[in-house]
């Protein structure tokens, strides 16, 4: 049986090259073709598609799901779920996270930036449930991969024991940087399969150039599954492209068999998409080409991405190599975090707040405040105390799961806004995004209204 393929073009393809910027109308572009060539599953949904549907798209990210779902009747539909803190950027009580999963897609892909396994508990737990009620729902768990002193194949194999034992169905290797070498992976994945009796899928990104040999090398490991991006938004920070590797292992004993003819007619339809966003200067060539200094500074496409739109906002864009170079400092200081949403947002807004203030921690985003109360749960290595100190001063720092400080939330949220929200998705909005959230109903709900009426009123 030849190794699965899970399309990601549709969700971590454009959030990578493009700040997640693609429209419902444009991820539909493509579908009925990818839907009919035989992937294991396209990745549709989750991550910052849905912050990017609200605040920057005006479309409803549940619509987007309805709307996959009518076009999608033969492929599983995937999605990424940053565990507590769900689509969001800080952690949310149970509740929240339990009705998030409610609403059920085929394989829930759970990870915690930390790899901080009572983050995932959860999840993972309502991810079980419902696919018991509703007969759908795979709890994939992801580990963040990244390399340290800490990140050793040992420490991977351990949390993959712990991830078998919460009740994960299958394991993924998120290497959101792209620097999971072709013989560590080989190592990595040998050893997990060995340990645990999991599928096991690769996920990484061609930023640093060794993706072609890491995937090969994986496959020949015994990897059950492999990520990759139609041709058209595949490459550079984003991943290895589908159609290449396809190719690649035709004949072979790990050939996906995938229907090349609707592949080919699907990346046709989505180069109009990327060439859209290289002419509006969203998707910029940089992020197409190779970087190798990303082996060194382990910063995720998306993470790029960002942090040159950051950049270029302050007309700052020639300051990159220095941010870069910032970037595994911070992250050393703060007990080696992995470079994966939320924690990349992070410590790159650090990174940047470095470099342009010319003082190092000069000034803090809430969010690093609040990761070094603890607040996110247990750093893989111990935080420079310094640091902390000249950050939060003497404040008590929680050792205990972060979310068992939280309250239920859903149901107090649902009464607060119950002239404003019109169903649980909308409740939902709210609690992940706030004030975006709001000003996205508010227009949609004011929209709705007759013209007739408005004028009256």
């Amino acid at each position: 049986m030849g190794v699965k393929i899970v399309e990601t073009a549709l969700r971590d393809g454009h959030q990578s090259l493009f700040a997640t910027r693609m429209t419902t109308d444009e991820v539909l572009l493509g579908l009925k073709e990818l839907d009919k060539a035989g992937y294991h599953a396209i990745e549709i949904w989750g991550g910052a598609t849905f912050d990017s549907c609200l605040r920057f798209l005006n479309e409803d990210p549940w619509e987007r799901l309805r709307k996959v779902r009518k076009v999608c009747k033969n492929t599983k539909l995937q999605m990424l779920f940053r565990g507590q803190n769900i689509l969001g950027y800080r952690h949310y009580a149970d509740d929240v996270v339990e009705k998030s999963i409610e609403n059920g897609i085929d394989i829930i892909r759970i990870f915690d930036a930390l790899n901080d396994i009572r983050n995932l508990e959860c999840a993972v737990k309502a991810t079980k449930k419902y696919a018991k009620k509703f007969g759908r729902g795979e709890a994939q768990i992801a580990l963040s991969y990244t390399t340290s002193p800490v990140h050793t194949v040992e420490y991977y194999v351990e949390l993959a024991k712990q991830v078998e034992a919460i009740g994960a169905d299958s394991i993924c290797i998120k290497d959101m940087a792209g620097v999971l070498l072709p013989q560590t992976a080989y190592d990595l994945i040998t050893a997990i399969k060995k340990n645990t009796k999991l599928p096991v899928e690769l996920h990484s990104h061609c930023t640093g150039g060794l993706m072609g040999m890491t995937y090969m090398r994986a496959i020949e490991a015994g990897v059950d599954i492999i990520d990759t991006a139609l041709s058209p938004l595949a490459g550079g920070t984003s991943q290895p492209c589908t159609e290449s590797v396809c190719y690649a292992l035709q004949g072979t004993e790990y050939d996906p068999k995938l229907d090349m003819e609707q592949i080919n007619i699907a990346a046709k339809k989505m180069e109009s998409v990327r060439d859209k966003y290289l002419k509006s200067g969203l998707l910029k060539p940089k992020s197409l080409t190779v970087n190798p200094n990303i082996l060194k500074y382990q910063v995720p496409g998306g993470m790029l991405s960002n942090l040159m739109n950051q950049l270029d906002a302050f007309g700052k864009l020639d300051k990159l190599d220095e941010v870069l170079q910032e970037v595994p400092n911070v992250r050393k200081d703060l007990g080696y975090p992995p470079l994966v949403t939320p924690l990349s947002q992070m410590v790159g807004t650090q990174a940047v707040q470095n470099v342009l203030n010319g003082e190092r921690y000069k000034t803090s985003p809430k969010e690093i405040k609040e990761y070094l109360h603890g607040k996110y749960g247990k750093s893989p290595a111990p935080v420079d105390e310094d640091v902390r100190k000249k950050i939060i001063g003497d404040d008590p720092v929680i050792t205990y799961r972060p979310a068992d400080d939280l309250a239920p939330e859903f149901e107090n949220l649902k009464k607060q806004y119950k002239g404003i929200a019109k169903s649980d998705e909308d409740v939902l909005s709210i609690a992940l995004f706030g004030d975006v959230a709001l000003k996205f109903i508010n227009q949609r709900n004011e929209d709705a209204i007759p013209t007739k009426i408005k004028v009256e009123a």
